[in-house]
């Protein structure tokens, strides 16, 4: 994709079947012949439509938008659900953008998005769940995330390996291989 450009902004209720299109194709890209067949098939805009309506104005959400103003990426992030990784105070729990769109800074974006909001409220720690047969592990990795845990979880009928990975410093650790080793991390950035 030559010459593209991207915005990142605030999700809004709104985006709700936009945000839902790039979660199911997304997972239908990312999940192929990883995750059963039949639960890709499964998926639906309208459902997932719906749980993000519901989730959109909980905890902090960004989607990315391309040069048409078409939503081709989101992140999600807020506070840690677990509880079962003391000194992780912050969680991504979501990052999804169209395979087209990948590879050209767009999650970058996002998780700075998302970091600039959990160190508003005072969290500086952070960890994001991944299959371990996903690809995009990498990306956590190339962020500095370091593994912490495997987690067993089930999609489909089908055990799989969750990789738990995390930041410690968020502001540093993370925060230096989103962009050239530096980040402003100032909202009116974006």
């Amino acid at each position: 994709m030559d010459n593209v450009t991207f915005n990142i902004r605030k999700a809004e209720i709104a985006d709700a079947a936009e945000i839902a299109k790039v979660h199911v194709d997304s997972w239908k890209t990312t999940y192929d012949n990883i995750v059963p067949n039949e639960y890709l098939a499964s998926l639906s805009y309208e459902s997932r439509e719906q749980m993000w309506t519901n989730a959109i104005p909980h905890g902090d959400m960004y989607v990315a938008e391309n040069n048409s103003g078409q939503i081709v990426g989101f992140a999600k992030g807020g506070k840690e659900r677990s509880g079962n990784y003391k000194g992780y105070d912050g969680e991504l729990y979501a990052i999804y953008i169209l395979q087209e769109y990948q590879g050209i800074g767009m999650g970058k974006a996002l998780v700075k998005s998302i970091i600039e909001d959990l160190v508003d409220i005072g969290i500086h720690s952070m960890l994001v769940l991944v299959l371990e047969d996903n690809n995009s592990r990498k990306f956590y990795e190339s962020l500095g995330g370091r593994k912490i845990d495997t987690v067993a979880v089930e999609i489909g009928g089908k055990k799989f390996s969750e990789l738990v990975y995390g930041w410690k410093n968020i502001e540093g650790t993370c925060a230096r291989n989103i962009h050239d080793n530096s980040i402003n991390l100032n909202k009116n950035s974006l």
